[in-house]
C-alpha cells in the first residue's frame, strides 16, 4: 500500500509509505486532503525529485481500466477501474416525451418550431452519449495527473469492423466485402423470395394463395434483426393467421445485432488522439500477447498496467483497487406523475443527498433514494440495494439519523477494494 504525496504548492510527488505518511501527519508536516484515494499534502517546502511514471489507460465503451508503473522499478503504484455512464440516451428520451406532452397540455396556442435549436445544426457535433464517455476518460487522466508525477501516456485504443463483427467469413475472403450474400439483389426482400424459391415457408403452397410476406420471424418490437436469418417467406394467408396466433413458427430468428458500442469505440479513438497529442497508442492485440506471456488473469485494470509497462515483467506494490462509477451530478426531477403533480425534494433532506457516501452499522455504502419519514434505500457502488434483515432490532430499515456522511455527492461514486495480489 502507498500514500499519495502532494507537495506545498500543489504538485504531485513521488507515493510514500503508510509509516512515513503518518510520522507526518502527526508532526504536524502535512494534511488529508482526500480519502480514497488516501492522499497527503505537505504543509513545508521539499524537493521536486521524481521518477518515471507511465500511465496506461484501457479504453472502453463501458469500464476503462488505469494503471501507473514505475519505469525504473516496474512496480504498479496506481490501479483503477472506471465505470462510464451508458444511461444518457434512456434518459434524454424520458425527458423529451415528457416535455412533449407538457406543451401538448399547456402551449396549444404556440406555433410549432422546429428548426430553432442551434446545437443540433452545429458543426462538429457530437452526441451527448460520446461527450459524455470523452470526458470520463480525460477526467480519469487529470485525476491520475493531480496526485502522481506521470511523464508518459500510453493508450490502448481499438478499431472495429462492423461488417466483420456481423459476417466474420470476410476475414477469409476480402472479396465478400463487395460481394455479400444481396450481392445482385436490389434489397434483403428480394434475396429472401428469391431463397425460399417464392414459396410459403409454412403451408409450402397449400393455400394457394399467391400474394408472398417477407415476414420477421422475431418481431422488429421485441428487437428482432433486419437480416435474411431472422426473415421468412409467407403467403398472405398464413401471415394473417400468424399475427392472430393461430400457427406458429418452428423456425428460429435471429435478435439485432449490437454494434453501437464497437461503432463508438471508433469514433473516441480518433478524438482522444486528437485531444491528446502527445500520447502513445497502443492496440488490443499487443496487450492480450503480453497478458499471455506473463500469465496474468483478464482485467481491465491488469491489461492498463501491462499497457503502462510495455510488456515488461511487473510487481504490484499495492493491493487496492479504486473502483469509480460515474454518475450525474444533480437530479434534475422536479416533479412525477402524469400531470407533474408531485414534486421531488432535490436538495437535502435530513442533511443528505442522494449518492451521499455514508457510514452504517460500520461499513460505508451509498444513498440510493430518501424518504421524507427519515428512512433511506442504500446501495454499493455497483447500484445493489442492501438488505438489512439481518441487522439488529430498530436498524433494519436504515434511518438518516443513525448513519454518518463521510463524502458528500460528487460526478464520481469512489470505494477502494482489496484484491488477491496472487500474480
Amino acid at each position: 500500500m502507498v500514500v499519495y504525496v502532494i507537495s506545498r504548492h500543489g504538485k504531485p510527488l513521488m507515493p510514500c509509505s503508510p509509516r512515513k505518511a503518518r510520522i507526518l501527519l502527526k508532526t504536524g508536516k502535512a494534511k488529508v486532503i482526500k480519502r480514497e484515494p488516501f492522499t497527503i499534502k505537505l504543509l513545508y517546502g521539499s524537493g521536486t525529485a521524481t521518477q518515471k511514471l507511465t500511465l496506461g489507460l484501457d479504453t472502453g465503451s463501458s469500464k476503462v481500466g488505469s494503471a501507473v508503473v514505475n519505469e525504473e522499478t516496474d512496480e504498479v503504484v496506481y490501479m483503477s477501474e472506471v465505470t462510464i455512464r451508458n444511461d444518457i440516451t434512456r434518459k434524454m428520451t424520458r425527458r423529451a416525451t415528457a416535455r412533449r406532452n407538457r406543451r401538448s397540455r399547456k402551449t396549444r396556442y404556440r406555433p410549432a418550431r422546429w428548426a430553432n435549436r442551434r446545437n443540433s445544426i452545429r458543426k462538429d457535433r457530437f452526441s451527448p452519449t460520446m461527450v459524455s464517455k470523452i470526458n470520463s476518460y480525460l477526467k480519469e487522466i487529470d485525476f491520475v495527473c493531480s496526485i502522481l508525477p506521470v511523464s508518459k501516456l500510453i493508450i490502448e485504443t481499438c478499431t472495429f469492423d462492423p461488417h466483420a463483427l456481423k459476417n466474420p467469413a470476410v476475414l477469409k475472403n476480402k472479396w465478400l466485402y463487395q460481394k455479400g450474400i444481396n450481392y445482385s439483389f436490389e434489397n434483403t426482400r428480394a434475396y429472401v423470395l428469391n431463397r425460399d424459391s417464392y414459396k410459403c415457408q409454412h403451408c409450402e403452397g397449400k393455400t394457394k394463395n399467391k400474394k408472398l410476406e417477407v415476414h420477421h420471424i422475431i418481431f422488429k418490437r421485441n428487437n428482432g434483426s433486419d437480416e435474411a436469418e431472422n426473415l421468412i417467406t409467407l403467403c398472405k394467408t398464413c401471415h394473417d393467421k400468424l399475427h392472430k396466433g393461430d400457427i406458429k413458427l418452428k423456425k428460429i430468428g435471429k435478435v439485432k445485432s449490437q454494434l453501437k458500442h464497437a461503432t463508438q469505440m471508433n469514433s473516441i479513438r480518433v478524438q482522444l488522439l486528437r485531444m491528446l497529442p502527445k500520447a502513445i497508442e497502443t492496440f488490443g492485440f499487443v496487450t492480450k500477447a503480453h497478458r499471455r506471456l506473463l500469465g496474468l488473469p483478464k482485467e481491465h485494470y491488469i491489461d492498463a498496467a501491462i499497457i503502462a509497462s510495455q510488456g515488461r515483467q511487473i510487481t504490484f506494490k499495492i493491493n487496492n483497487l479504486i473502483l469509480k462509477r460515474c454518475v450525474a451530478k444533480g437530479d434534475y426531477q422536479q416533479t412525477k406523475g402524469i400531470r407533474s403533480q408531485q414534486k421531488i425534494p432535490t436538495g437535502k433532506i435530513c442533511g443528505f443527498r442522494k449518492f451521499d457516501k455514508v457510514k452504517y452499522l460500520g461499513k460505508k455504502y451509498f444513498i440510493k433514494g430518501r424518504m421524507s419519514s427519515g428512512h433511506a434505500v442504500l446501495m454499493n457502488i455497483d447500484n445493489q440495494n442492501i438488505d438489512f434483515k439481518n441487522a439488529p432490532k430498530g436498524m433494519k430499515t436504515p434511518k438518516m439519523s443513525n448513519m454518518k456522511r463521510i463524502v458528500a455527492r460528487k460526478s464520481w461514486l469512489i470505494e477502494q477494494k482489496t484484491i488477491a495480489n496472487s500474480y
